[in-house]
């Protein structure tokens, strides 16, 4: 009932964990069982280590959380020697976020993961172009089809390609990474927020603003899903703010093929498991067989 197939990548259930919210996987395994997540989205991955931003990494919002952690992480190698030998123990795809600052560095990632034993790439276009002055690939529809291009060249994997929302037309976008390629679009990726202690008039977070995410960002996100899986074909894996089986229903109606829980990983470390189960329980209380029976069926009449 609950399995899917996304781009190739075969999960038992639609629900993933989203990047850099549940570490490698690894870290909740004594909570969870991995054997039941739809399919693990590892922390976003680098080429070398990076030891991440200083100061106050994480903050707490009304109905959210900033985070300004600077894809602090081992580097590919760790990840391909002594992360995934312990994760094949487990029966879960295992998709790999990948950053980079140039075209170059996105296209010897994907090369150097092909043979991994990943399911798949997850490509985080929010990262800055060092080359075009510090600018998101994920803001310029040409940068982003370049990236796409150079990692699609360098694989054999699925490759889907992680959408920012601060942009000005996502959907534009979605095309664009589409037209290069991409076999899924996963989004959203984190809005950029800051907060300032008023006590001492300083910023909280020590990379002044970071990513915004959490409950109080799920409509803009079903909105966006909604907007891009109207404009493409391939597959879309929503997220953001996903805490319950209802929200994940939302992100399905709206078009999404998947979806990722994130935050909510922080608070309950069974969260995908028991959004799952509930969404589960939905399909059978309305007598529906699969999940692809709710994608896209929002009813705008």
């Amino acid at each position: 009932m609950l399995s899917v197939n996304i781009a190739g990548i075969k999960m038992k259930t639609p629900v993933m964990t989203a990047s850099g919210t549940f570490g490698f996987g690894l870290e909740y395994s004594d909570f969870v069982d991995l054997n039941q997540v739809g399919a693990v989205v590892v922390k976003g991955t680098t080429l070398a280590p990076r030891a991440g931003n200083s100061g106050c990494r994480i903050a707490e919002t009304p109905a959210g959380m900033l985070n300004s952690i600077g894809l602090e992480n081992p580097g590919v190698e760790t990840l391909i020697e002594d992360i995934m030998p312990k994760l094949a123990k487990y029966d879960v795809p295992v998709i790999v976020n990948i950053s980079g600052n140039t075209v170059e560095e996105y296209g010897e990632l994907a090369a150097r993961l092909d043979n991994a034993g990943v399911a798949g790439l997850e490509v985080n276009i929010s990262c800055p172009n060092v080359k075009q002055g510090g600018i998101a690939f994920g803001t310029c529809p040409d940068s982003a089809a370049q990236v796409v291009r150079s990692v699609k060249r360098n694989t054999g994997l699925p490759v889907i390609v992680k959408l920012s929302p601060n942009v000005g037309d996502v959907a534009l976008m979605a095309r664009a990474v589409e037209d290069a390629g991409a076999d899924a679009i996963s989004l959203i990726n984190t809005l950029l927020g800051m907060a300032i202690d008023v006590r001492s008039w300083k910023p909280v977070l020590g990379n002044i603003v970071g990513g915004f995410s959490g409950p109080a960002v799920k409509p803009v996100a079903v909105r966006m899903v909604w907007q891009v899986a109207k404009a493409v074909k391939v597959p879309v894996i929503g997220m953001g703010g996903i805490m319950t089986a209802e929200d994940a229903v939302e992100f399905l109606l709206a078009g999404a093929s998947a979806v990722a829980v994130g935050t909510a990983n922080f608070v309950n470390p069974y969260a995908a498991v028991e959004v799952a189960a509930g969404i589960q329980e939905y399909l059978a209380a309305r007598g529906l067989k699969q999940v692809s029976e709710l994608v896209g069926k929002v009813n705008l009449g």
